[in-house]
């Protein structure tokens, strides 16, 4: 990992930057999502066709910045049944923390039966809970948007990635980019880890051309529907239900022996 770490800062630097604040008005809160997943050895070559009509996001000079996720569930992983069963309007519960800047926000997302994701959200000042009591007077947040009892969300997965955000020259469509995934489960104490591959979400306000789409139709990266939470659930929990997953564990099979 420390070769290509290194192809892809080199190529990073090639790109033209983008600060925070000139982000904040791309946050797309209320959007469509395109997820497709490839090996990350393509990472290096993915950029450098960017090069010409994106910008990288950069924080303190940062171009790599590390996540880390903690999810919410209901004793018997209702959200995850729920995306399982393939239910059109369906919830999940994170707390999703910015490693470098020390904030962590408690999240909310919503996806309805249009396809569209609307993100929810609240500054919080854990980034682990041992259970929802910890989040003290933020608990009134879950109380009032989640579609769940908030007393009966315990912690049942958490993660870790490297995240690099791009956005396009038209500020129209905001990219990231996932690697370095690593997975834990409270409830098995299972871990697990997907160095090899990278999650690329397309985020934009409605169905649109993307020069994005373009690019990644030239590197034979195809469109593919992926949740971090569900596949780091099936990985680390052998007893649950993953019969829609099936074809995702296959594709994740294949690409690291691709890799190999």
């Amino acid at each position: 990992m420390n070769v290509e770490l290194a192809k892809i800062q080199a190529e990073l630097g090639k790109m033209p930057g983008i600060s925070l604040d000139e982000m904040a008005n791309i946050r797309l809160m209320d959007r469509i999502d395109s997820k497709f997943v490839a090996p990350v050895s393509l990472l290096p070559a993915l950029i450098e066709s960017m090069r010409s009509g994106f910008k990288v996001q950069v924080i303190n000079n940062i171009r790599i910045a590390p996540y880390a996720t903690q999810y919410l569930d209901t004793p018997d992983l209702k959200m995850f049944i729920m995306h399982q069963n393939g239910q059109l309007n369906r919830q999940k519960i994170r707390i999703r923390s910015y490693v470098d800047s020390n904030l962590s926000f408690l999240e909310i997302k919503n996806k309805n039966n249009k396809g569209r994701t609307k993100k929810t959200r609240v500054a919080v000042p854990l980034a682990q809970l041992a259970s929802v009591e910890d989040l003290n007077d933020k608990k009134q947040f879950l109380e009032e948007h989640s579609l769940f009892d908030s007393d009966n969300l315990k912690p049942s997965l958490s993660n870790t990635f490297q995240r690099i955000t791009f956005v396009n020259n038209k500020a129209t469509e905001r990219i990231t980019v996932d690697f370095d995934l690593f997975f834990r489960n409270y409830r098995t104490g299972n871990e697990t880890a997907l160095h090899q591959l990278m999650i690329l979400e397309l985020k934009q306000d409605g169905w649109q051309h993307s020069d994005f789409r373009d690019i990644l139709s030239q590197l034979r990266i195809k469109p593919t529907s992926f949740s971090k939470y569900c596949i780091g659930i099936v990985l680390t929990n052998p007893e649950s239900k993953y019969n829609r997953f099936k074809s995702k564990c296959t594709l994740i099979n294949k690409l690291i022996q691709e890799t190999l």
